[in-house]
């Protein structure tokens, strides 16, 4: 099974490419276009983590010196507390040794954290490189790897410090999911889940009917193209639509925005990414409802999926109501001090609001923090 989706940016337009054993083609498709992505023969920087680049690295370097690139490569750190101007300088420092000019690329081998490195450091080497990504979590597939978001962690903050940066090509082999621990697994499904909510309702539907969504050993096949591409698509069709977040692309932030505070007041070290997000769409679920702007059935519909996906319901006991709400002020979806939050009002139904005020926020973060 093979599926490409093209996102229609209008002045850099590319395309997810998903297919078994697709690590083993990016250098065919980088190099076998009228116009090559890259021109073989250029230099390119692989950058990945030492886990992913032990199962992998081999095959995508072989993949591309096998059309003539010349490869080298920077291995940082696994974690997203790795994800700093630190490491942002490690890369610089490999393409420097590499020699990397204009026409040179970055590739991306590995999940959210690397892409969004990668993404960043290309955008600021010789003011702005190629870079291809390959994402390797369920969560980098469907979500961090397309659509130009690059960046790394401020310490008081997520994703603080950033650049839009498309890349040239995205390449996802679903086979790689074997090989990715269940927990983070369960993480990416959170952003699927999220698709669902914001922009998809058959996707939802599917999601519900199936039994088990907790472990890539029971998502295999056809289901898993489906989550895989649908998702994809949804993503793609926002990003054409508003590139640089200026109004639709907000909704992809569903979730985030509580989510991204209980990651920053728990030390990036409690829950993962996804693990936030799911605690921040039952926030949001909650407080829609309490907001009498979406139904009980649509929040208790959410709620049992995301408690399928074995996914946590609960603040951690290490990050109290007060503390998130100071966070929510610093976010950087904060506009004239006012926090904007995406809300559901339906199944594939959400909208952009900053009339939530720290009232109607505290008893939602109260009640759902474990003791």
């Amino acid at each position: 099974m093979k599926s490409v989706i093209s996102v229609d940016i209008p002045q850099n337009p590319y395309d997810v490419v998903i297919a078994q054993d697709a690590i083993d083609h990016v250098g065919a498709w980088l190099s076998n276009h009228e116009q090559p992505l890259v021109k073989p023969g250029q230099k390119l920087l692989v950058v990945s983590n030492p886990v992913i680049f032990r199962h992998y690295g081999d095959r995508l370097v072989q993949s591309l010196e096998s059309v003539g690139y010349q490869v080298s490569t920077c291995i940082l750190p696994a974690g997203e507390r790795y994800k700093t101007l630190r490491s942002i300088q490690k890369i610089h420092d490999a393409a420097y040794d590499a020699k990397l000019e204009r026409k040179s690329a970055m590739v991306a081998l590995g999940g959210g954290v690397i892409g969004d490195m990668t993404g960043f450091a290309a955008a600021t080497w010789l003011r702005g490189i190629g870079v291809i990504q390959v994402p390797t979590s369920l969560l980098a597939m469907v979500d961090a790897s397309i659509g130009g978001k690059t960046g790394v962690n401020h310490p008081q903050g997520k994703n603080l410090i950033g650049a839009f940066h498309q890349p040239k090509l995205v390449v996802i082999d679903p086979q790689v999911l074997k090989t990715l621990p269940p927990r983070e697994f369960r993480a990416g499904m959170a952003e699927v889940i999220k698709y669902g909510v914001i922009w998809d309702a058959e996707l939802f539907a599917a999601l519900e009917q199936t039994d088990r969504l907790d472990q890539y050993r029971y998502v295999e096949g056809e289901l898993l193209q489906m989550i895989l591409t649908r998702s994809c698509q949804a993503k793609a069709e926002v990003v054409a639509q508003d590139e640089k977040e200026s109004g639709l692309r907000a909704i992809l932030n569903y979730g985030h925005t509580i989510g991204h505070a209980v990651e920053s007041a728990t030390g990036y070290r409690v829950v993962n990414h996804g693990e936030a997000v799911a605690i921040g769409m039952v926030a949001a679920g909650k407080l829609a409802t309490a907001l009498n702007l979406w139904s009980r059935d649509d929040d208790q519909r959410q709620y049992q999926l995301i408690e399928k996906t074995k996914l946590p319901t609960a603040i951690p006991s290490q990050a109290g109501a007060e503390a998130l709400i100071a966070l929510l002020q610093g976010d950087k979806k904060v506009e004239d001090g006012r926090v904007r939050f995406i809300l559901p009002k339906a199944i594939a139904d959400v909208f952009i609001t900053d009339q939530v005020s720290n009232q109607d926020i505290r008893p939602v973060l109260a009640a759902m923090t474990t003791p």
